[in-house]
């Protein structure tokens, strides 16, 4: 989603960040603290991975020191860019970053800001008073895990530029003709980079990815436009929003009934600043996200500590209150408080007191924010449920439901434990187990029907391989309680299998397999089994997602004979290859329906073979869009699920 929004600019909330002054920004700010080799030999220490989800970090290591400017109120409009060569270009309109020489290295700021490692003004208070690239490596972890790298900057009516080889310098940094340069602001930093594929798995971005990042970024920051611009398609999207986190809670609740109006609480404190957004809808799932100067904590830390705690207290003292909660009874617990909660904590803080817990920026270790949060929070909440009781009541009412609910699927759940459900049974019947005990060797394949389970299970290598077939369609679990998914016979196997337990029970070192892998036929009905399992790993299993261990099979869709030679191919357009290069050559096609119709031998040569076979690893890059997505699909609510199939059903591909 993209707004395209009027051209004023509200600047009321970037007051705030307006600290430092043009005049402070100059080499001298720039602080040189080691090199840059080693990037190139452990990457991952710096970007968390060399998977897709490095790769895009790439991006924000530099569009986030353009949100810096716009925060310290410098910037007013950043541009992204996804070139048709996979290459990406980013540019801002802000100060542009100094090019003097730097007093104690002898080089250009610019050169020594992008060649080596803590090297920025991120380590100046005076420059920046609130920055999202704490560690100040971004610009230079980009440019040395780049092919190509060019910089131009645009300052004092000149435009230097500098181009870069896998982080190492072509030439000085010298100027170029205005004629000749890619940026369109009169101030500020454009940069343009091909990441290296020798370093990453695949170096293609995928643009749903970016324009959720950016998206987020421009809920955050009032007064900023985006603009994402896409080669491949020549579609240029614009994002800006001026609700901020109130307007980015509602998107996240779209499709969804939702019982109230945003609850929205700001308070600023000794140049610290907590901005939350709550929302309650009838679901059951909790979509809670933070961020830290823009920066997205996904592992949350003491800030979403002390939020939680607030809510808990808040809730619980005003459910007393009004008599809902009688002298006596338990208090209401912090997960029936978050059932069907959608929340926002964005705190804002001075760069160098932050403490995260790695490079990658995932979780907030800052003890003092836990009560500053905590104390905001609980303050907002009273006030809010004073003033409107009517929307506190309905937040009790539905809170109190949860806890109903999570007490009577209890109560089931030990009663069908007490028949011998999941603790002390031994493996199921069903289940061809593997010989290594080892999880993190071990795949476990899940798939569609007797008939193809009994071709796996021949095929398959009994080391490391174990074979689990799943009879029927599963249960939708998207809104089933705990106690319906275990007396459901087919998840009640998997769940003895996996052996890690589920719901309060879970212990994620138990798991028996490191690799769990849906094998489903390639048609309507096979797509439709695999969604309901991911369903249900993504709902009730959400660690085996989030480590990485669930994958699709991919198996092959044709069998083509030419002659003696056969080829499998995976997809219409591997197959219009194929053909197109044996010319007058006489061939057979077989379409496959269903794994069944493959021999063990086959099966085990195209699809479960490591050797050969392609799986997809099923992650989740943005939380708030998969719970939207699993919701829409799978839920209650029948006309989001309707739009969804109008507006994409041209583009479906049906097995006719």
């Amino acid at each position: 989603m993209f707004l395209t929004l009027n051209k004023a600019l509200k600047t009321d909330n970037m007051d705030f960040h307006k600290m430092a002054s043009k005049s402070d920004y100059t080499a001298s700010s720039i602080q040189v603290l080691e090199g840059l080799e080693p990037v190139r030999k452990r990457p991952g220490m710096y970007i968390g991975s060399t998977d897709q989800k490095g790769l895009h970090h790439l991006i924000w290591e530099i569009a986030d020191n353009s949100v810096d400017e716009a925060l310290a109120g410098f910037a007013k409009n950043i541009w992204v860019t996804l070139h048709a060569d996979h290459s990406i270009s980013v540019q801002d309109d802000g100060r542009g970053i100094p090019v003097d020489i730097h007093p104690t290295a002898k080089i250009s700021a610019l050169e020594l800001t992008m060649t080596k490692l803590h090297a920025g003004g991120k380590f100046d208070e005076k420059v920046y008073k609130v920055s999202g690239g704490l560690h100040g490596v971004g610009a230079s972890v980009t440019n040395a895990l780049s092919d190509f790298m060019r910089v131009e900057v645009r300052r004092d009516r000149k435009v230097y530029f500098q181009n870069y080889r896998r982080g190492i310098p072509e030439a000085r940094v010298t100027t170029t003709d205005k004629a000749e340069s890619k940026a369109v602001s009169e101030t500020g930093t454009y940069t343009h980079f091909q990441p290296d594929p020798t370093m990453f798995t695949s170096t293609d971005f995928d643009p749903k990815i970016i324009e959720n990042s950016i998206r987020d970024r421009a809920y955050l920051i009032a007064g900023l436009h985006f603009y994402f611009t896409n080669e491949n398609t020549q579609i240029t999207k614009q994002y800006y929003f001026e609700g901020g986190i109130k307007s980015l809670v509602t998107h996240m609740n779209r499709d969804k009934k939702t019982l109230h109006d945003p609850i929205y609480i700001h308070k600023t404190f000794d140049h610290s600043e907590v901005e939350v957004a709550v929302q309650y809808n009838d679901g059951f799932n909790e979509n809670l996200e933070s961020f830290v100067n823009v920066i997205n904590t996904v592992d949350g830390g003491t800030h979403e500590t002390g939020f939680k705690m607030a809510l808990t207290r808040s809730i619980n003292d005003y459910a007393k209150k009004i008599g809902a909660i009688k002298d006596g009874e338990n208090a209401l617990t912090g997960d029936d408080m978050r059932e069907g909660l959608t929340a926002i904590v964005y705190v804002k803080m001075p760069t160098q007191s932050i403490q995260f817990e790695s490079q990658t920026k995932a979780k907030l270790n800052n003890p003092e924010v836990q009560g500053f949060v905590n104390t905001v929070v609980k303050e907002g909440l009273d006030m809010y449920f004073e003033e409107n009781p009517a929307d506190a009541k309905k937040i009790v009412e539905k809170v109190l439901l949860a806890a109903k609910a999570r007490l009577a699927a209890r109560a089931a759940k030990d009663a069908v434990l007490r028949k011998g459900a999941l603790e002390g049974m031994t493996l199921p019947g069903k289940l061809a187990d593997c010989q290594s005990r080892d999880a993190s060797v071990s795949e476990l394949y899940i798939v569609e029907g007797d008939s193809a389970g009994g071709s796996a299970k021949q095929g398959r290598d009994r080391k490391f391989q174990a074979i689990l077939p799943l009879r029927g369609k599963v249960l939708n679990t998207e809104r089933a309680q705990l106690d319906k998914i275990i007396a459901f016979e087919e998840l009640k196997a998997l769940t003895i299998a996996l052996g890690m337990g589920i719901g309060d029970t879970v212990n994620p070192e138990k798991l028996r397999y490191h690799r769990i892998i849906i094998m489903t036929d390639a048609d309507v009905d096979g797509a439709h089994i695999a969604t309901l399992l991911m369903t249900f790993f993504f709902r009730h299993l959400p660690y085996v997602v989030q480590n990485g261990y669930l994958y699709l099979a991919m198996p092959p869709l044709y069998k083509i004979d030419f002659g003696k030679k056969s080829f499998y191919v995976y997809t219409d357009a591997e197959k219009d290859q194929l053909l197109s290069g044996h010319p007058g050559d006489k061939y057979s096609i077989q379409r496959y329906k269903g794994l069944g119709e493959m021999n063990p031998e086959q099966l085990w040569e195209t699809t479960m073979n490591p050797a050969n076979r392609t799986l997809k690893k099923v992650d989740i890059s943005d939380a708030a869009n998969a719970d939207h997505v699993f919701s829409m699909l799978m839920g209650n609510e029948v006309p989001p699920r309707k739009k969804f199939i109008t507006t994409h059903a041209k583009s479906a591909t049906l097995d006719i």
